[in-house]
């Protein structure tokens, strides 16, 4: 029998640029009071947030990451036409098809890359990122775009009190690229489709029942179940990703999870016992819920504000709807 030849060896991969795009506009907890009948004072009580970022029509899907795309190339110092592949992690594309990623790749002049979508909710980031590393590592390809890009006002009911204040738009990206030393420790990642009705869409695209004004489905969302679900969930989950990299709770300059709620990570801090010495990212306050671009803004938003270190290690955690989880450790870039 013909054995198929494979001469990959493993290597090491790492974080080599990130970049973001948030939208202009922003938009105060005073305007989803006006709409929900919610006080703001709660809105920021509850979730921590204070001001969200909204997407104009022009600030499209393949607008936003690309331009996320290009920073992120540019502090890697990589050229569009060294990616091998593309990953777009989102839920909010209006199209079944051509993926975001094929969009973003033509636009950036990335002719020999291959591109696909990742559809993984709030841990999508993630999720996108550990098949980028595994890419790099079997030497699959040099140099490798993760995209986390969503509009997720396209997708909220504006008036239901549940969800219009908590999502939002925006797109953050890196490159992953082949490292001397280890950059991106083993994923953790895990999925209970058990809970789905937890945070889903209102009804299927293709029925016509949806509960925006324009008929599309909506999120819907049970949120202390989520809330449940998360704590319980997140604290031996990443305690997991922590062993796996063989790093400890005092060694992380970062903690970079899924900007869903303050709460959820204010109670994951105080269970993995972070001290002052961790950055905690707290980008949901100016840019609420973003779901898979949540946790390269967050990232982002550390490094340029000198909060944490390049170089230094970070704890990224994601999770979502599914519902679903995935992180891993990282140094950052």
């Amino acid at each position: 029998m013909t054995t198929i030849q494979d001469t990959r060896t493993l290597r090491h991969s790492r974080l080599l640029g990130v970049g973001t795009y948030r939208p202009e506009r922003s938009v105060p907890n005073t305007e989803i009071a006006e709409r929900t009948g919610l006080d703001p004072d709660w809105i920021e009580k509850r979730s921590g947030i204070r001001s969200r970022r909204y997407a104009s029509p022009e600030e499209t899907l393949p607008m936003m990451a690309t331009t996320a795309a290009e920073k992120a190339l540019a502090a890697a110092g990589i050229g569009a036409d060294q990616l091998g592949t593309v990953i777009v992690a989102t839920i909010t594309s209006m199209e079944q098809m051509p993926a975001v990623a094929v969009e973003v790749a033509h636009r950036l002049h990335a002719g020999q890359a291959a591109a696909f979508d990742v559809s993984a909710a709030c841990a999508g980031f993630c999720h996108a990122l550990a098949l980028a590393s595994d890419l790099v590592r079997m030497a699959r390809t040099d140099y490798v775009l993760v995209i986390g890009a969503e509009r997720m006002t396209d997708i909220l009911d504006h008036s239901d009190s549940d969800t219009a204040f908590l999502f939002a738009d925006g797109a953050g990206a890196v490159v992953v690229g082949p490292s001397d030393e280890p950059g991106i420790g083993p994923v953790v990642w895990h999925a209970d489709g058990s809970r789905n009705a937890a945070l889903k869409m209102t009804s299927p695209w293709h029925d016509g029942t949806g509960t925006r004004p324009d008929g599309r489905p909506a999120i819907t969302m049970a949120g202390w179940k989520v809330f449940r679900w998360a704590t319980n969930e997140l604290v031996p989950a990443t305690r997991k990703m922590l062993d796996l990299a063989g790093v400890t709770v005092d060694q992380l300059d970062a903690f970079i999870p899924h900007q869903a709620n303050m709460l959820i990570t204010d109670f994951v801090v105080g269970e993995l016992g972070l001290t002052a010495r961790t950055a905690v990212a707290r980008d949901i306050v100016t840019s609420g819920n973003t779901s898979a671009a949540s946790i390269p803004l967050a990232m982002e938003e550390l490094l340029s504000s000198g909060s944490a270190p390049s170089g230094g290690l970070a704890l990224l955690a994601g999770f979502g709807a599914g519902l679903v989880y995935a992180g891993q450790v990282v140094r950052l870039p």
